[in-house]
């Protein structure tokens, strides 16, 4: 099911149709992140187009902000330099936009929600639905506290996506996979983000709790790196999220090098074998 009702007319749901067209080709969703404006807007976009013309279903977007208290070093360093050379919130919608019109995967966008009331609940909704972006991942609001942004994703018809950890309760997680359209975002271990040799155990507890709270779509982010970890959370999950790994690979390498990743990542490299 890709549509939500709200008492008017049923909404339909970008990421949802992504995750569930994956699916229907037998696989799990890859969702891969990048933050907006790193190294620079342009840059941003082409290694966005790279990753869904190598297997990304869903891009994931993050807005730099000054305090990223989530985010490892490496994710740090990339949007401490996007802020310093000059990326400022509302850049994030030509970003969006420069996306959707060469690409078809679904396009959030993850931020801390302090830049979304600067700017205006209503106001960023309508600017990102006008950009062709799917929604929000909203990691520092909790549902009992987002009524507006309830009110302004149903009115522009965006996807809301809240996060759920090993630590959330069973009331918190009801909550949140009630409020949530498009995914339940499964946060699989505790602490910063970070590309990992081996991912964490609890991912699958967390997956199997959205699951029975009612989720149909429950994804895990957090120490992705490598196609292993892919197959791995696929045996359980609806999609899997790619962080660090992909934001080195542009620091090093550039669009070229996302690219590449995005192909094993995704088992296209491997298919081509």
């Amino acid at each position: 099911m890709t549509t939500t009702s709200t008492g008017a007319s049923p909404i339909t749901s970008k990421t949802a149709a992504a995750i569930d067209a994956a699916r229907a080709e037998g696989r799990k969703a890859l969702i891969c992140y990048l933050p907006a404006g790193y190294p620079d807007v342009q840059s941003t976009i082409d290694a966005a187009v790279a990753m869904a013309e190598n297997g990304a279903d869903v891009i994931e977007l993050g807005i730099p902000y000054s305090d990223p208290v989530m985010d490892g070093h490496v994710i740090q360093a990339a949007t401490v330099e996007a802020l310093a050379n000059g990326f400022k919130v509302s850049q994030i919608f030509d970003v969006v936009r420069g996306i959707t019109e060469r690409c078809s995967a679904a396009v959030l966008v993850m931020t801390y929600w302090n830049p979304v009331l600067r700017l205006g609940v209503t106001e960023f909704s309508r600017r990102l639905a006008e950009a062709g972006g799917a929604g929000l991942i909203t990691p520092d609001l909790i549902p009992d506290e987002a009524s507006e942004w309830i009110s302004a994703s149903d009115e522009y018809g965006l996807d809301r996506v809240f996060l759920v950890a090993p630590s959330s309760t069973p009331q918190r997680m009801a909550e949140a996979v009630a409020a949530s359209r498009g995914f339940v975002y499964c946060v699989s271990i505790m602490g910063v983000t970070g590309a990992r040799t081996s991912v964490a155990t609890t991912a699958r507890g967390v997956v199997e709790a959205a699951h029975a709270a009612g989720a149909e779509r429950a994804c895990v982010g957090l120490g992705v790196s490598q196609r292993q970890h892919v197959e791995e959370i696929g045996s359980y999950a609806d999609g899997v999220i790619v962080g660090t790994a992909l934001v080195a690979a542009l620091r090093d390498g550039g669009v070229a090098a996302v690219g590449e990743l995005t192909a094993r990542l995704s088992g296209r490299t491997e298919a081509a074998a």
